[in-house]
């Protein structure tokens, strides 16, 4: 299966160069990575492989997305981005959107995630209820995922990007961060959940859940030893998951 991308113009492609320079700076200057990062995922993630409805197609910063539950704090993201977003008409908000997050990653020291651009922009919200709710375990991360049409391994190294920001009471329920810096991209995560429950830092009982399954736990544990393993299959997922949608395979 091979990946059918629409061809853009030459003059689009520089304006991507151009406006991840801007990102670059100004996430780096803001230390607004995982706001960027979770805007990003919360855009994509709402793509359902049955209906082909949702996806990275920009409609999360349309009021009735942005006031979803699982978006709560996200119009702070798109307030944010805003100035930078109208340097560059030709972008649509798609790309522009799952452009932050790739550089949110890569600012922050993680895997460099290839960026394929023209993913038109779309009007249409999918419904609430797509994304994933921390206070569930693994069939409701299978169910979840599963409807993106994402695999065990994406599940576990996704949930990896946790490594970045905290939970925020009045948007998630729950407070605090998964690991000591929470501004670095590294396999911390996976570190600190098999290293057990430590004042300070939290774990959500989606978390708790990749120790208990028994498909998840090896994959946590191979991303503890190895960060190189997690970094290659996190850029795998992470792809994956912004192109949710987008360029639909073709044989």
């Amino acid at each position: 299966m091979v990946k059918c991308y629409p061809t853009v113009s030459e003059e689009y492609l520089k304006a991507v160069e151009k406006c991840k320079k801007k990102l670059r700076g100004f996430i780096a200057e803001k230390n607004c990575a995982p706001l960027m990062l979770r805007l990003a995922w919360h855009s994509a993630g709402t793509h359902d492989v049955h209906t082909k409805t949702g996806g990275p197609f920009g409609t999360i910063r349309h009021p009735v997305e942005l006031a979803h539950e699982a978006n709560r704090g996200l119009d702070i993201a798109v307030r944010l981005l805003e100035p930078i977003k109208e340097q560059f008409p030709i972008l649509s908000y798609a790309d522009f959107y799952q452009l932050a997050g790739v550089v949110a990653v890569e600012v922050t020291g993680g895997p460099e995630i290839p960026f394929h651009p023209g993913r038109p922009d779309k009007q249409e919200s999918p419904p609430e209820g797509r994304l994933p709710d921390a206070a569930k375990g693994s069939d409701h991360l299978r169910d979840i995922f599963g409807h993106m049409g994402l695999s065990d391994k994406d599940i576990v190294a996704l949930s990896g990007g946790h490594t970045l920001g905290r939970c925020h009471e009045e948007r998630s329920g729950f407070e605090g961060a998964w690991t000591t810096n929470p501004l670095i991209f590294d396999n911390s995560y996976f570190k600190e959940l098999l290293s057990g429950e430590k004042e300070g830092l939290i774990q959500l009982p989606s978390d708790k859940a990749l120790l208990e399954d028994p498909v998840f736990r090896p994959l946590v544990e191979k991303y503890a030893a190895d960060e190189d393993a997690f970094f290659a299959d996190y850029a795998e997922a992470h792809l994956k998951l912004s192109e949710l949608g987008f360029a639909d395979a073709e044989e």
